[in-house]
């Protein structure tokens, strides 16, 4: 923030903050918080914000206090809203104005004893009988207050990151200030050679809560004195189209939907990429399709990268060298090791599949007071088990083949989802596509495949079941197709395959 304090931070809705106004403001709050709020190091302050310039004031001031920070959707239900904010035992919240009813249904059974909302005018009422405050209020206060840095080491928590909870409840990836610290140059090491630091531009319209975005988007190009042009609303297709135009980023990062999504947008070409170096698609698979595409209109191929929540978050990354899409989410970073372990526990043999494996640096401490959970996500050794099934090639790259709990069985036969959606999104007229499993009283499992068609498609069930036999063995077709008009999608653009996996009636 010093070395490059004159230059524009981030963008919003057409206000703009530079890394000198980040420092002041985000020492402002932390001051606030230890001397009006009584913080002390390690307590735990909610942050419930969409891609708005609060958010990154808010994580440095959190970070300046010492506190630990706990990122939570800001459209989250009430139910999901209550467990992490009881989990955590957060004592104050930052939260999203538009978030208020929600907050206020379930405070009351909650830790927090002050609400700080943003965008909300400044008389601002109780929320739920809490005492409550604008954070433009916050920060004014927090400039007559004396900030006296704190005393933090590598060890200390800095977020706590809830886990999508997928199955089972929600679970807080405990990471620290040296797991950040070290995804972010693990990051720098592997593209030194493309990064030009005090040069870059960003466009951000992955959400900041979300950890691939807090640690990539915000703080690795933060970092690097970067210009970081936030979307609050990435369904807004229009205003998002403008700020890609007047942006003209240097890197764009996002999630194979977010792709799909824009190359479909009849503006799209009015965006600005004549100085795009890096694209960056990570969450979930990108289909060779939309990367092929993306390169078409931007000139640049995406690149892939692979990790969790808990590994802060980032595993493996297509190397800078590479020169064109692979399929693959690349080599290791380095520091990192990773091991792929068959049923029985052994290192999978070259070329085999097995349960992908990560040690390094950027791996969690653990989850937050879930020990029961601790010792069945790390090996005896200290790889921590990502649930995830990989492949590793005979040059090293790592390719994903699916999540181990997706994996469906067809008389007898594994079959991975990612394969048939892969096959499936290369016949012309399919936008997008998911594949479940659903019980099959003769063959154990069959495969569901849910289609969306492209914009003035008209593609059949009966073309796209016979495309899929051109290029898959008998048993990885699709039994049923169902064309929808959407699917189900996490906040990050990722789609959720277990809200389509429900019971259906099989066709005689």
């Amino acid at each position: 923030m010093e070395r490059f304090a004159s230059r524009p931070a981030f963008h919003c809705r057409g206000d703009t903050l530079t890394f000198a106004s980040l420092d002041k403001q985000s020492k402002a709050l932390a001051a606030w918080l230890r001397q009006n709020m009584h913080i002390s190091k390690g307590d735990r302050i909610a942050v419930m914000l969409p891609n708005v310039l609060a958010f990154p004031i808010a994580t440095m001031g959190v970070m300046r206090s010492g506190a630990v920070q706990v990122n939570i959707n800001p459209m989250y239900t009430a139910r999901e809203l209550a467990h992490q904010l009881n989990d955590s035992g957060a004592q104050v919240i930052v939260a999203w104005h538009a978030a208020r009813a929600t907050l206020g249904e379930v405070i009351g059974a909650t830790r927090v004893s002050t609400v700080i909302l943003v965008g909300a005018d400044e008389d601002c009422e109780s929320v739920g009988g809490v005492p409550t405050l604008s954070f433009s209020q916050a920060l004014r206060e927090g400039c007559h207050c004396r900030y006296l840095p704190v005393k933090l080491g590598g060890a200390d928590t800095l977020f706590l990151q809830y886990t999508g909870g997928t199955s089972g409840v929600s679970k807080g990836a405990i990471l620290s200030h040296r797991n950040l610290v070290a995804n972010i140059e693990q990051f720098k090491a592997m593209y030194r050679t493309i990064l030009r630091p005090g040069d870059e531009r960003i466009v951000t319209a992955i959400p900041l809560y979300h950890i691939f975005a807090l640690m990539l988007n915000f703080l690795t190009y933060c970092s690097m004195g970067a210009e970081n042009w936030l979307v609050d609303n990435p369904r807004d297709l229009n205003t998002f189209v403008g700020v890609l135009k007047i942006a003209s980023p240097t890197v764009f990062v996002g999630v194979n939907t977010l792709f799909a999504t824009l190359l479909s947008h009849a503006r799209i070409g009015e965006a600005d990429f004549s100085a795009l170096r890096l694209s960056i698609g990570g969450g979930a698979a990108v289909l060779s399709v939309v990367s092929a595409r993306w390169q078409a209109l931007t000139g640049t191929f995406i690149r892939q990268g692979y990790g969790l929540t808990e590994t802060s978050p980032v595993v493996s990354f297509t190397p800078a060298a590479a020169t064109g899409f692979s399929g693959s989410t690349g080599l290791p970073l380095p520091g990192t090791d990773v091991q792929l372990l068959g049923d029985d526990g052994r290192v999978a043999a070259a070329g085999q599949r097995g349960e992908i494996c990560v040690r390094g640096p950027q791996v969690m401490r653990g989850y937050w007071q879930r020990a029961d959970a601790d010792s069945e996500a790390f090996t005896a050794d200290g790889f921590f088990k990502t649930g995830d099934i990989g492949v590793i090639d005979v040059d090293g790259f790592l390719h994903i083949v699916d999540r181990k709990k997706d994996m469906v069985i067809v008389s007898g036969f594994n079959v991975y989802p990612n394969e048939v959606e892969a096959a499936a999104s290369t016949l012309a007229g399919i936008a997008e596509c998911a594949c479940v499993g659903q019980p099959d009283p003769r063959t154990g499992e069959a495969l569901v495949l849910f289609a969306v068609r492209a914009p003035g498609s008209s593609v059949s069930e009966d073309e796209l079941i016979a495309h899929c036999r051109t290029l898959l063995t008998a048993y990885k077709v699709p039994r049923i197709i169902r064309m929808v008009e959407r699917l189900p999608k996490s906040t990050v653009g990722k789609i959720l395959r277990r809200e389509l996996a429900l019971p259906l009636s099989t066709p005689s």
